[in-house]
């Protein structure tokens, strides 16, 4: 007996509700037109300017299908501004439509018109000239008082005299939103239900692009029987045609017209969906990369391939599922993003930005001295030696400087490098390292990874059924670093998909009707055991590798780490670990570790700079490979095909990546020789002679060294040679500046040599003494 008046309270209060929003709606409305029509703001050149104006005009000559609609410039110049912005940002569905009767109200008309007519054009002035042919004969029966036959009303109000259009058929525009200044990014798994209808900023990898199709937005009807044209906007994925003429006509007649639709009166707009997953460094611990579905209409699509890291602006909609997943799902919905904007983010690490505090810690690590020594070994502290290694993942992380040619070559400057070694040598605790603080890096098992996992893979897509391109995590990794642990767990037809992209750092895709190339930017950081496991010593290196030659010559360094009993370092090993494992804490260093926080911005600071090799250098550079090639075509037991023009490369790219570590737009001449000496080692450490040269006695060392002095001499046809051209075959033997000095002190006691030129050049006292 209560229920009807409380009934008619609840329709009542909700009719009053729709009521107020139907007038805030006008309200707001009134409030855009006037801030579109009045808004100012000055140029560079201190000018004063109607800036929305401006731009609506550019629209109405059709040189330009995008209104660009700034909400800090709504907070500041509209009235009622601050409200304003934050009605739109969280019920930005409804508002987009509000402002784009706004922009109908205040367009302006052509005044410079741009392109040509279509179909919508050429259909509306034909329609216009036929209702005023028949407004201008049905003019003489008004005047006798007569009603003019057959004027009913349309859909929408408006007679059948009148045009009458649907505003989004007559709309030549897109409006893009711009987010106010200081709204931060949201992270992808933080985009909860109470987001949903509200303006929202997320950012990830494109992992999966659709082709752009035409979707329908307003159907256009014609009626078979009286002519009559229905228009209907489709507003969902999924509509019912109409069937049934509304007009007048028809009603009276009773003549039922059937609607045909025309397709050249309708309107499409391109449509293609994103699958956009969040990024590596942005996923925690354990837990499965979060992905969300982005649907891009007009010109939003195309705006971005699979492999692109971007920045999407879009509304947070819920959509029921359809099909044989609505019977599942129940009452549950899925959700998307609808696409306002699309920002394609930089992917370099240089670009990332650093704040002001670690601004200062970067400035104070390059000024010091030691700075490479200290961002290397602050590489994994935990981790016992491998001082050279540390080194190398160091220049890894920097970099070389990729060149691109005036006819398109590109020459890679990403740096490849394998570490291969017994079992429990700290392997995969190293890659996991970088994967920490590499600012972008993914990291894959070679077991775990096909050649379609790691290159790209052609998958179904759900919706239309059609094949579409999915990246794998070498082309996730673009203008990152891509780390592979048990690289030779790997197939062999899976490991070779990876050969052109450690060359020319891109995958070519012929699956499924689709033939395309993807950028694959990436270094690659591998490691893997040994053919048996361990070392066998009574196998040649070839064997123990068990790697194609093709393969190895793409990684720019190869280390080898052997785990051989000694009875010192196997003393020291133990005390590192059970020092960490006691106190959860590396050993002292003798300096402070940088944390890996400060070494990524370290690094994004250190890859701004291009560095380029002085004309100077170019002679002793291409001498430095001359002799490598003529060391291995002397000492044919060691030499494995290792050194090809492709070392070459990677010495510049390691002496480019040491100047960037020095903050320095010049490879110096002692760049080049710390990347002989890593060259060196690493060659070493592939036939089993690191250890020998690493424990080397002091006389041992001062016997090598003058054996090499006198071998340059002799190789000059002289009796002097200067110290400069000594210092970096020196270095690549593993000798330091403080050996060459010892050596000559105890040579000048012995009236060997002597110095002269300041102490720069070695002179032979007898040239006949052997």
């Amino acid at each position: 007996r209560f229920s009807r008046p409380q009934s008619r309270q609840t329709q009542a209060a909700a009719a009053a509700c729709v009521m107020v929003l139907t007038q805030s709606y006008a309200e707001d409305q009134e409030r855009l037109r006037a801030f579109l029509r009045d808004f100012e703001e000055e140029d560079y050149d201190g000018e004063v300017k109607r800036k929305y104006v401006e731009r609506l005009q550019v629209v109405a000559n059709r040189a330009s299908r995008t209104v660009e609609v700034e909400l800090e410039d709504i907070a500041n110049g509209a009235d009622d501004g601050e409200a304003l912005c934050e009605r739109i940002s969280s019920n930005a569905r409804r508002y987009m439509e509000v402002i784009a009767s706004a922009i109908d109200a205040v367009l302006p008309p052509a005044t410079e018109y741009v392109g040509s007519d279509d179909a919508h054009d050429v259909m509306y002035n034909l329609r216009e000239e036929r209702m005023r042919q028949e407004r201008s004969s049905r003019q003489p029966e008004a005047e006798d008082g007569s009603e003019p036959g057959g004027a009913g009303v349309a859909e929408g109000g408006a007679k059948e005299g009148e045009l009458s259009f649907p505003p989004e058929l007559l709309r030549r525009y897109q409006i893009r939103l711009v987010p106010r200044d200081g709204v931060k990014v949201v992270p992808l798994r933080l985009v909860l239900s109470a987001q949903i209808g509200r303006l929202v900023s997320v950012k990830g990898i494109v992992t999966r692009v659709t082709a752009v199709r035409p979707q329908l937005k307003v159907a256009t009807y014609t009626c078979e029987a009286c002519g009559h044209e229905v228009h209907e906007e489709v507003t969902a994925r999924t509509f019912k045609p109409l069937d049934q003429c509304p007009s007048r006509s028809c009603k009276e007649n009773r003549t039922n017209g059937k609607l045909r639709m025309q397709t050249r009166g309708s309107k499409f707009v391109p449509f293609q969906e994103l699958r956009l997953q969040e990024e590596a460094d942005q996923v925690p611990g354990g837990h499965i990369p979060r992905a969300i579905t982005v649907h891009a209409y007009g010109e939003v699509s195309r705006a971005c391939s699979a492999g692109d890291i971007v920045t999407v602006t879009g509304i947070f909609l819920p959509t029921p599922y359809e099909g044989r997943n609505q019977q599942r799902a129940g009452l549950l919905a899925d959700t998307y993003l609808e696409a306002v904007a699309i920002d394609k983010t930089l992917k370099g690490n240089a670009d990332a930005e650093i704040d002001h505090s670690l601004q200062e810690k970067v400035a104070e690590l390059n000024a010091e001295a030691d700075v490479y020594e200290r961002l290397s070994q602050s590489i994994a502290p935990e981790i016992f030696a491998h001082e050279d290694v540390k080194k190398a993942l160091l220049l890894l992380l920097v970099g070389g400087v990729t060149n691109v040619m005036e006819d398109g070559m590109r020459i890679r400057g990403d740096i490849n490098i394998c570490l291969m070694g017994d079992p429990g040598v700290a392997k995969s605790q190293l890659l996991k390292h970088v994967k920490q603080i590499a600012p972008r890096c993914v990291y894959t098992t070679g077991k775990g990874s096909s050649g379609v996992g790691l290159t790209a893979a052609v998958t179904r897509d759900q919706t239309t059924g059609e094949f579409v391109l999915e990246g794998g995590a070498l082309v996730l990794a673009d203008m990152g670093i891509c780390c592979i642990d048990e690289f030779d767990k790997m197939e062999d037809s899976d490991r070779t998909a990876i050969h052109e992209v450690m060359e020319q750092q891109t995958v070519s895709i012929a699956k499924a009707g689709i033939t395309t190339t993807l950028n694959a930017r990436t270094s690659v950081l591998a490691a893997a055991n040994h053919a048996y496991s361990r070392y066998n010593p009574s196998k040649s290196v070839a064997e123990n590798i068990n790697m194609p030659a093709a393969l190895l010559s793409r990684f720019d360094l190869m280390w080898l780490i052997r785990d051989k009993p000694d009875l010192a370092r196997d003393r020291a090993l133990a005390e590192h670990v059970t020092h960490v494992h006691t106190f959860c804490h590396h050993p002292e260093l003798g300096f402070e570790a940088v944390d890996p926080k400060t070494i990524r911005a370290y690094v994004s600071a250190a890859k701004r700079f291009t560095p380029t090799v002085p004309p100077e250098l170019v002679e002793h550079i291409v001498d430095e490979y001359v002799a490598l090639r003529q060391k291995d075509a002397n000492d044919p037991v060691h030499n494995d095909g290792f050194t090809s023009a492709r070392t070459l490369l990677a010495i510049l790219r390691l002496a480019q990546a040491l100047a960037r570590v020095r903050f320095s737009e010049t490879v110096a001449s002692e760049d080049v020789a710390e990347a002989r000496r890593l060259m060196e080692m690493s060659k070493d450490s592939v036939h089993g002679e690191r250890e020998e040269k690493t424990h080397l006695s002091p006389q041992d060392k001062a016997d090598r060294i003058a054996a090499l002095v006198n071998d340059l001499i002799a190789g000059n046809g002289g009796d002097f040679i200067k110290i400069s051209d000594v210092m970096p075959q020196l270095i690549a033997m593993g000798c330091s500046p403080e050996d060459l000095e010892r050596t000559i002190d105890e040579y000048e006691n012995l009236a060997v040599w002597t110095r002269i030129n300041d102490g720069n050049t070695i002179k032979l006292i007898d040239p006949d003494m052997d």
